[in-house]
């Protein structure tokens, strides 16, 4: 059993949690400026996201796996290579799904007169597992995945606010949607040629990789606009919060510099290690920033 828990975390890249989670808790953690801080809302948040992502990330595996065993960049993934059955990880799937709707009861059981986590969970299930399906007829499939990553931000102040002063999780889930587009957007660069090929939709596939990088870039461009829009929305960020912004541009900007269109080598790092920073580096600059003002 212990093998079998241990392949599955790798199936749905359990690590890869640190794009969203961060988010969710900062977006969480201005809305605490306004209300009073629960442990419930907090241990909701977390549980929604686990198994929100895994339930996500668990069915993209299932309905891909016929094309992942047609790419070589793929075919060692755990379905196409047979180390897990389907029928595990479908119920895995059905299990994750479970307990995310299980786990807006929390905030349900805390304030009955905010029922929004409950009422939209199995929408915003149905959304991010939707995305799975996109590339086959849509190259805004990288947009589809921003959009499914914007939910958490939005969905983490809602839980803890209900749906009053929207404008700052809106602009933060919007700064993530082009955050997540542009990365996904440059990490599909690696399968152009195979998604062209093989009928699938994506940016690169279309455009080709030297456009898909300049279209990645101004994705990234947004996105650090919408978070300057955040700064001038939200009245608890001051200079901590901008000194922090000053930071992400370096390293989107470092982020690009690391792939070319004749060298995409280095794609791993720009997708993994640069936006893990950014991610963890803008929640630690907005706590800092709340507890110094």
């Amino acid at each position: 059993m212990p093998t079998v828990v241990h392949k599955l975390l790798e199936l749905i890249r359990f690590s890869h949690t640190i794009f969203a989670l961060p988010f969710a808790i900062l977006a969480a953690a201005l809305a605490w400026k306004d209300e009073p801080f629960r442990w419930q809302d907090l241990l909701g948040i977390l549980l929604c996201m686990v198994f929100a992502r895994s339930a996500a990330m668990a069915f993209n595996r299932i309905v891909d796996r016929r094309i992942d065993a047609a790419n070589p960049r793929t075919a060692g993934r755990h379905l196409p290579a047979g180390t897990l059955r389907v029928g595990t990880v479908w119920a895995f799937t059905l299990v994750c799904c479970l307990g995310f709707v299980a786990s807006t009861l929390l905030f349900y059981a805390r304030e009955p007169e905010n029922p929004w986590p409950l009422y939209c969970s199995t929408p915003v299930l149905l959304f991010v597992l939707g995305y799975s399906l996109a590339k086959r007829f849509t190259s805004l499939a990288h947009f589809w995945l921003g959009g499914a990553l914007m939910l958490a931000p939005v969905a983490a102040w809602v839980a803890v606010k209900g749906l009053t002063e929207m404008t700052v999780p809106l602009l933060l889930g919007s700064a993530v949607a082009f955050w997540v587009a542009g990365f996904d957007i440059l990490y599909a660069c690696q399968d152009a040629k195979f998604d062209a090929d093989a009928g699938l939709h994506s940016v690169p596939a279309r455009f080709g990789v030297p456009k898909s990088l300049r279209i990645a870039a101004l994705c990234h461009a947004v996105m650090f606009g919408l978070l300057v829009g955040l700064y001038f929305a939200s009245p608890h960020l001051d200079w901590v919060f901008l000194a922090g912004l000053i930071a992400v541009g370096v390293l989107l900007v470092y982020e690009h510099s690391l792939v070319r269109a004749d060298d995409l080598t280095r794609v791993n790092r720009a997708f993994f290690h640069v936006n893990g920073v950014i991610s963890l580096g803008l929640l630690a600059v907005v706590l800092v920033q709340l507890a110094v003002k």
